[in-house]
C-alpha cells in the first residue's frame, strides 16, 4: 500500500526526496503543493519533472480522506463525517460566525478519558489519528480555503495523541505549510500533566482547559482522569508560566444543574484562578441519553457569570452551535445516526 505525503513535515519530505535521489529543492515544492495549493494528486505538481513525479508515484500518494456524510444545522454549522480505516469514522465541525470560520477537528477515534457527560467518551478509545488524518480534515471540507481558526475540541483528547497533534500544528504554522499564526489555533485538554507541560514549552498555540468543576473530589465523579491528574495540580502547573501577551488560556465550564452551578462553585473558581491571566467560557449542557444531570437554568448561568466577572475573571457564555445535528460540545460520536 502506498504511503501518504499528507502529514509529512518538511524534514520528512526531504528524507523521501533524498532516498529517491530527487533534486534537493523538490521537498519544498511538494510541501507547497499539498499544504498551500492543496492538490489531491501527484500529477498535479506541475513544476516537478515527470521523472520526479513518476518516482514519487511509485511509493506515495498525496493522501487524505473525503467526507462521506454531511449534516447542516439550522444555525449554519456543518458536521462532516470522515471514514477511518474500514469500520471507524470521525467528525469535524465547521462553525461560521460573521467573519470567522472555525473548524473543530478531531485528534482521536473515540476517547480514553471516559467523561460521563461526553458522547465521544462513551465510545471508548478506538485509535489515534495520524497528523495526515488530522490535516486531511482541513483540506477535505467545502470551506477549506476560508478557514480562519481551528480548535482541537472534536473527538479525542489532544494531549493523549500529543506527537501527532504537535506535528499537525507544525504543519499549520510553518511557512512551508499553511503559514498560520499559532494564535489562530486553540488546543483543548482535560489536563494530562506530562504532555501539557511539553505543550506549554513546545507550542505557542492557545490552550483551553476542560474544568467543569473546581473541586478535586467532586470533579472525580464525572471525569475519571481526575484521579491521576487532579485539577488543582493542573492549575499549579499553569501558574508557573507567564501567559501575558504570549498565548490565551481559557477554561471550559459546562453548567450542570445542582452539580457545579452554586455560589460556592463560583467562589472556588475565583480562588483557584486568582493570579492567572485567563478567561472562563461557560457552556450550556447539551442533553445526552441516559445521563442523570440537567442543564443549569439560564438565570443561574447569568448569576454565575456575573459573580466571576465581578471578581475580575473575564467570563462569557459560549453560544451553542449545531445542537440539532449533534455537533455541539460533547456530542460527537463518529456516526451518521
Amino acid at each position: 500500500m502506498k504511503k501518504w505525503l499528507l502529514g509529512k513535515s518538511l524534514l520528512e519530505l526531504r528524507e523521501i526526496t533524498d532516498n529517491l535521489k530527487l533534486p534537493s529543492f523538490t521537498a519544498k515544492q511538494i510541501s507547497q503543493w499539498i499544504y498551500q495549493k492543496k492538490v489531491l494528486e501527484i500529477e498535479q505538481m506541475t513544476n516537478l519533472s515527470k521523472a520526479s513525479r513518476d518516482a514519487l508515484s511509485e511509493h506515495y500518494i498525496v493522501g487524505g480522506t473525503k467526507w462521506s456524510d454531511l449534516q447542516k444545522s439550522s444555525d449554519g454549522t456543518k458536521k462532516y463525517l470522515f471514514p477511518v480505516d474500514e469500520n471507524e469514522a470521525i467528525e469535524a465541525v465547521m462553525i461560521p460566525d460573521d467573519e470567522r470560520a472555525t473548524l473543530c477537528v478531531s485528534s482521536q477515534i473515540g476517547c480514553k478519558m471516559g467523561c460521563k457527560f461526553c458522547m465521544t467518551g462513551r465510545l471508548g478509545f478506538r485509535g489515534n489519528l495520524s497528523a495526515g488524518e488530522i490535516i486531511s480534515q482541513f483540506i477535505n471540507i467545502e470551506e477549506s480555503d476560508s478557514i480562519s481558526n481551528a480548535v482541537y475540541m472534536g473527538m479525542g483528547e489532544p494531549m493523549d495523541n500529543y506527537e501527532q497533534v504537535l506535528k499537525s500544528i507544525e504543519i499549520l504554522t510553518s511557512d512551508w505549510g499553511f503559514g498560520w499564526s499559532p494564535k489562530r489555533i486553540t488546543v483543548s485538554t482535560i489536563g494530562i500533566i506530562p504532555t501539557l507541560k511539553r505543550f506549554l514549552e513546545e507550542s505557542k498555540a492557545h490552550l483551553a482547559i476542560s474544568l467543569h468543576n473546581p473541586s478535586d473530589e467532586i470533579r472525580r465523579e464525572m471525569m475519571p482522569l481526575q484521579k491521576a491528574y487532579p485539577i488543582s495540580e493542573v492549575i499549579e502547573l499553569l501558574k508557573d508560566y507567564d501567559f501575558t501577551g504570549q498565548r490565551r488560556i481559557s477554561f471550559e465550564y459546562i453548567m450542570f444543574d445542582g452539580w457545579n452551578d452554586a455560589k460556592r462553585d463560583a467562589d472556588a473558581i475565583i480562588r483557584m484562578l486568582r493570579g492567572l491571566e485567563c478567561r472562563v467560557n461557560l457552556i450550556r449542557f447539551h442533553r445526552i441519553p441516559d445521563f442523570e444531570l440537567n442543564p443549569s437554568p439560564d438565570a443561574v448561568i447569568d448569576l454565575f457569570k456575573k459573580r466571576l466577572n465581578d471578581a475580575g475573571i473575564v467570563t462569557t457564555l459560549r453560544a451553542s452551535r449545531g445542537e440539532d445535528i449533534l455537533a455541539a460540545c460533547g456530542m460527537l460520536r463518529g456516526s451518521k445516526k
